[in-house]
């Protein structure tokens, strides 16, 4: 049995929500910006590894956090959209490029959570 959610439970559901609303909003405008659709996903995808590895890194409230960590880089980046647009690739002839938008997409983002992190590390 799940125990009932009170009022303290429903602050960091709300705190996500703005985020993601947020994350959400400007995911989508940036992708109206960027003509190519595997590059908007790459695009959001380094942007939002590179925001959160500066963020986890930086010394602020655990709230700021959920709305800008869980929140908005959740809804920002998009993980399904890249494994959507990998096996796209791959179905429709261009397997090369389908490894290749594997490759620079999950090495790129861990990397972007790398220089985020160390950038607010040297900063502090």
């Amino acid at each position: 049995m799940t125990p009932a959610l009170g009022f303290g439970d429903a602050v960091p559901f709300l705190l996500v929500g703005v985020g993601g609303v947020l994350g959400a909003l400007s995911r989508h405008l940036l992708g109206e910006r960027i003509d190519t659709r595997t590059a908007d996903t790459l695009a959001v995808n380094l942007v939002g590894s590179f925001l959160l590895g500066a963020l986890l890194s930086a010394p602020i409230d655990g709230s700021l956090v959920l709305v800008f960590g869980t929140g908005f880089c959740g809804a920002f980046t998009t993980f399904s959209t890249f494994a959507f647009e990998t096996v796209r690739l791959a179905e429709t002839g261009a397997p090369r490029r389908a490894v290749g938008n594997a490759v620079v997409n999950l090495v790129g983002a861990v990397a972007a959570v790398l220089v985020g992190a160390a950038l607010v590390g040297a900063l502090a």
